[in-house]
């Protein structure tokens, strides 16, 4: 699943609806009080932050394990 909007990866209010389909999220930009960190809590999905280039690194069918707690991602 791809949020693209413009040139980074974000989560805008409007998309909310689909967090649930989710299984983590990762931001590239940001800390615990953005948009898409609040709603993971709200959802107790994991959600990794200020993961930088995270986009041009994760692509489709990489596996992905996001720890929320400590904020790491690893790709396998």
């Amino acid at each position: 699943m791809s949020l693209q909007g413009g040139s980074e990866s974000r989560i805008d209010p409007n998309m909310t609806f689909i967090v649930p389909l989710a299984a983590g999220i990762v931001e590239c930009r940001g800390g615990m009080l953005i948009h898409s960190a609040i709603i993971a809590r709200e959802y107790g999905i994991s959600c990794a932050t200020g993961i930088g280039k995270a986009t041009s690194r994760i692509h489709t069918g990489d596996r992905v394990t996001v720890d929320g707690y400590l904020g790491i991602v690893t790709l396998s």
